[in-house]
């Protein structure tokens, strides 16, 4: 089958490691929801982050799926759907009425209404193939460099506290690992959508080591112990990974 011929060994080298990696960053929320397991509360945490990696994740399976030579982003972005759907489904079971109905609007809002509306707008308006995928995969180019600069904020804060508690400097050295490997893999497949994000991705992943690297031994001008900036620092770096993919990530968001 088409689906399963890679033609480049080195595409399908990459594409292993950016699955083994991304998976790894698809991971990095687990302990904050073992953490809402046991307190049986969100806590105040937010949904959007884990909301925008499913819907992230199930923009690049549908890519992938019109693609050929595509096995190794169908394999990743499943796993992401399929972590991030558990995540909001752990967020959903504990989480206040108000704040289960407003994440229940956002999954409806976007990963059902606006999903539907990207699938039936490509499937019937564009009726090449070749056309269709490069739609679906500009859109997905769009989507991942928007998830990939979240972090630009955190990098704003670090700078403004001194402090790097909201940075995790594994996180950021993951992620950056992650799109050099979904580049190289895009690079060798000749796929676009997927090489260029994943460029703005490495150089925001090093802007984000690079500002660890200067601060981590900073004293901090004003060490921040707000519950509520701590949630919205952990969410930013949730978006991101929510990558090729493909969240990217991802990207992890490939």
């Amino acid at each position: 089958m088409a689906l399963f011929d890679i033609h480049h060994p080195w595409a399908f080298t990459f594409g292993i490691f950016g699955n083994i990696i991304s998976i790894l960053v698809y991971l990095a929320p687990l302990p904050t929801f073992i953490r809402i397991h046991k307190e049986k509360s969100t806590m105040g945490f937010d949904s959007l982050p884990y909301a925008v990696a499913l819907f992230s994740a199930m923009l690049w399976m549908y890519y992938a799926l019109l693609n050929t030579n595509a096995i190794l982003l169908i394999s990743i972005n499943l796993f992401g759907c399929i972590i991030q759907s558990i995540y909001i489904s752990i967020f959903l079971f504990y989480a206040s009425k108000k704040a289960r109905t407003h994440a229940a609007k956002v999954l409806g809002l976007m990963n059902v209404g606006l999903l539907a509306l990207i699938f039936l707008l490509t499937f019937f308006i564009f009726h090449s193939s070749h056309i269709r995928i490069q739609v679906v995969g500009w859109i997905c180019v769009v989507v991942s460099v928007t998830v990939f600069a979240a972090p630009l904020s955190i990098v704003v804060q670090v700078v403004r506290t001194r402090s790097v508690e909201f940075m995790p400097f594994p996180l950021s050295f993951f992620l950056t690992l992650s799109a050099i490997m979904w580049f190289a893999y895009g690079l060798f497949q000749k796929d676009i959508c997927v090489a260029l994000p994943n460029v703005v991705g490495f150089f925001l992943g090093m802007l984000q080591m690079l500002v660890y690297g200067i601060f981590r031994n900073v004293k901090p001008r004003e060490l921040i112990h707000d519950d509520e900036e701590k949630k919205n620092g952990v969410m930013i770096n949730v978006v991101v990974v929510g990558t090729p993919n493909n969240v990217l990530p991802p990207p992890s968001l490939a």
